[in-house]
């Protein structure tokens, strides 16, 4: 008799969007697309697939950009830059425009770990919403940060001391309707209800 097997890992298109006036003109190199890149392809055991845009601080364009990207097909959204309080940091409400539903528990952890590190970062506006069967995630600005808010704090013998964010990530994705993302434990340890896992592949 035939023992069912594991099913393979499901591909998964995500998109990542930096929002930044200067380095969208050519001021200055982009550090946020190469470190969404970096921490996602550790993270995931998924083939990804990326869809990149470099965008200035335009509501209206970053609003585009994220419906552009859900109707192509990423599961995943993730934001860069943008979030503050200064006048032209608007992706929280480009954001909210195309939401219909808010997340906002994991703009509350972003800040509860930023908190660790400086008390400015009450500063700061990260949302996430859901559009359709896509999770719209804004992150902080710094490729330190973005790890940081993404993986959570450990300790200094790797015990979990603050989870980030991205532990939710895969499990609210399957709610959705999503593909089924499998992370890399080191990396970032998923949690899924027992009644959600799938079996672990040999």
């Amino acid at each position: 008799m035939n023992t069912p097997q594991a099913t393979a890992l499901d591909a998964v298109r995500i998109g990542i969007v930096s929002v930044s006036d200067r380095a969208s003109s050519g001021v200055y190199e982009d550090k946020g697309l190469p470190a969404l890149k970096e921490w996602l392809t550790r993270a995931l055991k998924n083939s990804i697939q990326f869809e990149a845009r470099l965008i200035p601080d335009e509501q209206a364009a970053i609003s585009a950009a994220l419906i552009e990207l859900v109707d192509a097909g990423c599961a995943l959204v993730l934001t860069t830059g943008g979030t503050g309080p200064a006048p032209r940091d608007v992706t929280p409400e480009a954001t909210l425009a195309v939401a219909h539903k808010p997340m906002p528990g994991f703009g509350e952890q972003m800040r509860q770990i930023s908190l660790r590190f400086v008390p400015t970062a009450i500063l700061s506006r990260q949302c996430a919403v859901i559009r359709d069967q896509s999770l719209i995630i804004n992150l902080p600005g710094q490729p330190k940060s973005i790890q940081e808010t993404l993986e959570g704090l450990r300790s200094a013998t790797g015990e979990s001391i603050v989870p980030g964010i991205f532990a939710a990530v895969p499990y609210c994705v399957d709610l959705i309707g999503g593909p089924y993302l499998e992370t890399n434990d080191e990396v970032c340890k998923a949690f899924r209800p027992k009644s959600a896992m799938r079996p672990a592949r040999p």
